[in-house]
């Protein structure tokens, strides 16, 4: 917690206004005891009913001066816990957004999502509960005792004695429940992904009828989740019934002790309803902090794992914002990328755009290669295409070329500069991305087409979607570029999501268009029209087409034949008939001799 703690620098004053006014609330509590005990002993005793109407006045004051300081410090409070939390995910969602594929892809979609909706509000829910009652609880606590004294203090003692009886009750439980809270969430997360798993992959569950051993699945982690916060909930429970044993024996400690000394009328019968109450104060505030402390066990789990992502630093380090961070005149990174974009001025003349030499990449926490010895070169305006058995490293390959990874050794080359040097703004400029996954967002058809250039035109937008292939059904849905797209384009086919990913790409007129497998929902006679229709439509591009169809790949000017990691074989498709057999066997699984010819 003390990690997210500069989250409150913006709300220095709230943070001290909270608990002074949840402060100036208990200092008032701590009267009412003592202006009951004039009741009893002056007004009662004495039959006056105007002292009595005087000191129930008096009471009702403390209670609306008390209520108004409460409310004060519940909004300053309030104000304080929300900020953090709207600073705290703003930053961790950036943070997200930067890190490389390599650490989402080890950390996990679903513990992201946790982290970024339970955990944060858990720490606004904790912090808030702090502030209002962190340094009020244990204020009351030891206030009452010194009032206490001013009381009797023989009678005290009784709560020198039960004070720390309590605080060793509180502290040990909270000790050993803060670790079992940590459990928890780390199970929480695995609830979390198996409901993501089955709530994205619902039509293959249904598909092979797996509903009933999916259910089985969640009921086992979620009944492990219940067991964890069932025990735990024991350990925090146990806190309510050890505190009222030991309140409720001081109480009678104090009512023997006083008792003796009213009966020897050393102290009033008004003073001994004043340690009783002070007493009862102690047990509610000492309640009160015990489920602060719980509050605040889970609070700081969940900071820690907050504090673990934005720990994680990301593999794939922009070079302009290393300048920016190291320069000592204090001028900002953005003027140090103009500087830097000038060093590559001229580079783009050069024929040949692409390079990759000697190549190897692993995943994270791979144990082999993904990819070895990888050696290509490509000339602008070319068109590569990308063939291979499923898992033979095609989308590894082309992810390597806008730096969504990066090499283990070897280097890729753009524009003859290393990737790694380049500006990631810059290099990713350079691309249009078409995953494989067909991904659209909620929002018109239009506001889609410009992710990759915002102000494109309405005629822009026309002329990608002709050459996706896309502009016919976009006009029969009757609504044009202002067509209501669903979350992830829920209510298209797979085949329109697929020509308008590709359309969304060549709307943004990129250098490079990497296409991996974005056309594997399409039937042959479309695809074949979107082939010719880039090609016509993307001289200047150069073009790489990752495919398992051979008919896809056949009329780029060069193939790569992926197998296990590595290049099995590169050239035309008349030349790998003759020295790959391995793309000779996929084009005759595919096609007739004669198509193969």
């Amino acid at each position: 917690m003390r990690k997210l703690s500069r989250y409150l620098k913006d709300y220095k004053r709230e943070s001290v206004l909270g608990p002074l006014f949840k402060m100036l609330e208990a200092s008032f509590e701590l009267f009412v005891p003592l202006v009951m005990a004039n009741m009893i002993d002056v007004g009662i005793r004495n039959h006056d009913g105007a002292y009595i109407l005087k000191m129930g006045g008096l009471l009702l004051l403390l209670a609306v001066v008390g209520l108004t300081c409460s409310l004060t410090a519940q909004y300053f409070a309030a104000k304080a816990a929300v900020g953090f939390s709207t600073a705290l995910r703003n930053d961790l969602f950036h943070h997200i957004n930067r890190l490389s594929y390599s650490e989402q892809d080890v950390i996990g979609t679903s513990t992201l999502i946790t982290r970024m909706t339970s955990d944060v509000n858990q720490v606004q829910s904790g912090l808030n509960l702090a502030l209002r009652l962190l340094l009020r609880s244990p204020f009351i606590v030891f206030g009452a005792m010194i009032m206490a004294f001013t009381v009797n203090a023989k009678a005290a003692m009784v709560f020198v004695v039960t004070i720390p009886a309590l605080s060793v009750v509180v502290f040990g439980i909270m000790a050993f429940s803060m670790p079992l809270y940590k459990k928890v969430q780390r199970q929480l997360d695995r609830v979390t992904q198996a409901t993501r798993e089955n709530l994205t992959g619902a039509r293959v569950v249904r598909a092979f009828n797996r509903q009933e051993e999916e259910i089985q699945k969640f009921d086992d982690s979620n009944d492990t989740l219940v067991r964890f916060q069932v025990f735990v909930g024991k350990i925090s429970a146990l806190m309510n019934p050890i505190t009222y044993v030991l309140i409720n024996l001081g109480i009678v400690a104090v009512v023997w002790v006083s008792g003796k000394q009213v009966h020897e009328g050393i102290i009033t019968q008004g003073q001994t309803v004043a340690l009783v109450n002070y007493m009862s104060q102690i047990l509610v505030e000492l309640i009160k902090m015990a489920n602060l402390i719980v509050s605040i066990s889970k609070a700081l789990a969940c900071a820690n794992r907050i504090s673990a992502v934005l720990e994680e630093e990301s593999s794939i380090a922009d070079p302009v914002a290393a300048a920016g961070e190291n320069r000592s005149s204090g001028r900002l990174a953005g003027a140090g990328a103009d500087k830097r974009d000038g060093d590559f001025a001229g580079a783009e003349d050069t024929p040949l755009k692409v390079q990759l030499e000697h190549v190897n990449f692993a995943y994270k926490r791979a144990k082999e290669d993904s990819l070895s010895g990888i050696n290509l070169k490509v000339e602008k305006g070319q068109t590569i295409g990308i063939i291979g058995g499923t898992g033979s490293g095609k989308s590894t390959l082309v992810n390597l070329l806008p730096r969504f990874y990066d090499v283990r050794e070897g280097a890729v080359l753009i524009d003859g500069q290393d990737v790694r040097t380049y500006p990631l703004a810059r290099l990713r400029k350079k691309f249009g991305m078409v995953p494989q996954k067909a991904v659209l967002f909620q929002g018109t058809l239009r506001e889609n087409m410009q992710w990759g250039k915002e102000d494109a035109t309405d005629e822009e937008i026309y002329r990608a979607l002709d050459m996706a292939q896309a502009r016919e059904f976009v006009e029969n849905k009757g609504h044009g570029l202002e067509m209501f797209v669903e979350q992830n384009g829920k209510n298209l086919s797979g085949g329109q999501r697929q020509r308008l990913t590709i359309a969304r790409a060549l709307v943004k007129n990129p250098e490079f268009l990497v296409l991996d497998d974005s056309a594997s929902a399409l039937d042959f006679a479309t695809d074949a029209k979107l082939r010719r229709a880039i090609r016509e439509g993307t001289k200047d591009m150069t073009v790489f087409m990752v495919s398992q169809r051979a008919t896809t790949v056949r009329g780029a000017d060069q193939i790569v034949v992926m197998d296990d990691g590595m290049i099995a074989g590169c050239g035309t498709h008349q030349e790998l008939l003759h020295s790959c057999e391995l793309y000779r066997e996929i084009c005759l699984s595919q096609l007739s001799k004669e198509e193969v010819q």
